[in-house]
């Protein structure tokens, strides 16, 4: 039976891989074109993935749980209604199959070439000279300088001759194999080559679950797609956009005072509130400040869309109060509550955070 691919869909315009977080159709179960069909993590939200087709979901290819599923992959196939849906033609798995030719012929290759790494030979007798990140290097793994071939000025030895030195150098696998002998019993101090006081090992080791953490060492904390993409975009705009800093002492006892009449009135509004009615109304007032930089040059913006930053589980999102200049306060604080919660509920649509013109 010819099947309908269902294959990770850009969900934002930014999205290039997603995480499949929890499949809303079981295998065999009938589906009608709009039907929830998953729940997708890209790099803003957890959005529903709905069917483009009527049918019958005949085979899930990438399981719940499934992390950084790249654009394009597939993830489930479909077949029409009245087949059979356990008779699906299940497609070969096309992107696997240049690896493996690579892969098979590679060895092909290297077994010619064993034998050739011959012991580097040693620097000229005179004084040595090492760069920093040499030195670093080479005293970090206990190489002897003397070792490495120099390539840099008068017979500096660089970072790069450092490092080809290790590559070439069996002198990690040598010790442990020296300490064998004296040592037959499984003792774990052969392994542990100490190095030169002063230095610190290159990469700490991972902690051990149970035991008490040892100094250097760390322990992997897994990435959402948000905090990633949050990490990502706070450097870029740190490396790529001048900042400029100011501020400005503001008398709010008008507003304390306006919050009050409104609470006995039964209408809760909060400070940050009106500083989002104060934005807008700036922005309407002063249009050159409503802009943006495109690659040609600056853009002026036409609406008023101010994001608005929540903190959820997952890490900050901002939703946008459209229209905000023509908003009052009262409207604001409703709107923003209600995206407040939907974010924090990961139940935001893309329109409700992509296109804010000021934040």
């Amino acid at each position: 039976v010819s099947p309908l691919k269902v294959q990770m869909p850009a969900l934002s315009p930014t999205m290039e891989e997603g995480n499949i977080v929890k499949w809303l159709k079981k295998e065999g179960e009938a589906v009608a074109a709009g039907d929830a069909l998953c729940e997708i993590e890209t790099d803003k939200a957890v959005v529903t993935l709905e069917s483009n087709d009527d049918g019958v979901l005949a085979k899930i290819m990438m399981e719940e749980g499934s992390r950084n599923v790249p654009l394009g992959t597939l993830i489930a196939l479909m077949v029409e209604e009245g087949h059979d849906w356990k008779q699906v033609e299940i497609p070969p798995p096309e992107a696997a199959a240049p690896p493996a030719i690579h892969a098979a012929a590679a060895p092909v290759v290297p077994p010619a070439a064993p034998s050739p790494p011959p012991p580097p030979k040693p620097a000229s007798s005179g004084q040595l000279r090492l760069s920093p990140a040499a030195r670093h290097i080479l005293d970090t793994h206990g190489v002897d300088p003397k070792l490495a071939t120099p390539t840099g000025p008068r017979g500096l030895i660089t970072k790069e001759d450092a490092l080809n030195l290790l590559k070439m150098s069996p002198a990690p696998k040598a010790t442990p194999a020296m300490a064998a002998p004296a040592a037959p019993s499984p003792v774990p101090t052969p392994a542990a080559t100490p190095p030169p006081t002063g230095s610190r090992p290159n990469i700490p080791p991972l902690s051990v679950p149970g035991k008490p953490g040892a100094p250097g060492t760390f322990t992997e904390i897994p990435a959402s797609n948000v905090r990633r993409v949050i990490a990502q975009r706070l450097t870029q705009s740190k490396s790529t956009i001048p900042h400029a800093y100011a501020s400005v002492d503001c008398d709010m006892a008008a507003v304390m005072d306006l919050r009050k009449d409104l609470a006995n009135e039964q209408i809760k509004v909060s400070v940050n509130d009106f500083i989002i009615k104060a934005a807008a109304v700036t922005l309407k007032e002063m249009p050159e400040v409503n802009v943006t930089w495109s690659g040609d040059g600056p853009r002026a913006l036409d609406s008023i869309h101010i994001s608005i930053a929540v903190a959820t589980d997952k890490g900050l999102i901002t939703p946008i109060i459209k229209d905000a200049a023509n908003k009052g306060v009262q409207e604001i604080s409703a709107n923003a509550k209600a995206l407040a919660q939907k974010a924090r509920d990961g139940k935001l649509l893309p329109e409700e955070y992509q296109g804010g013109s000021f934040r």
